[in-house]
């Protein structure tokens, strides 16, 4: 079983920034891939960013040039650095980790990102 625990959401205004974390804890073997995922009001759930095992990323267009995901494999943790944020950028952001040999998802709870124009 793998628990994960995100923080860093909150309030900020269009242009500001905020980073992200999800802290795992359990039986962590096997790595495949770490992600951020968000869901607006109305909207389905979209990926945002995913660094797999090797170290490689991947970003949805919206967020290029503006969202870094990175790792901290000591910490077990992922981080979602979001810079120049817009309005659009308002939605609650789920990490997801893919682990095992027969991979298996899981997730944090979610974390409200809210910004204002």
């Amino acid at each position: 079983q793998v628990d994960l625990v995100e923080s860093g959401g909150g309030v900020v205004q269009a242009g500001g920034s905020l980073r992200l974390s999800c802290a795992a804890s359990g039986s962590i073997v096997s790595i495949n891939a770490m992600g951020w995922y968000r869901q607006a009001p109305g909207k389905q759930r979209e990926l945002v960013a995913i660094i797999s095992s090797g170290g490689s990323t991947h970003y949805v267009d919206s967020v290029k040039g503006r969202f870094t995901i990175s790792r901290d494999n000591a910490k077990s943790t992922v981080y979602l650095q979001m810079n120049s944020l817009k309005p659009e950028d308002t939605a609650v952001y789920y990490c997801n980790w893919v682990i095992g040999v027969t991979p298996s998802d899981y997730w944090g709870q979610g974390t409200q990102v809210t910004v204002s124009s």
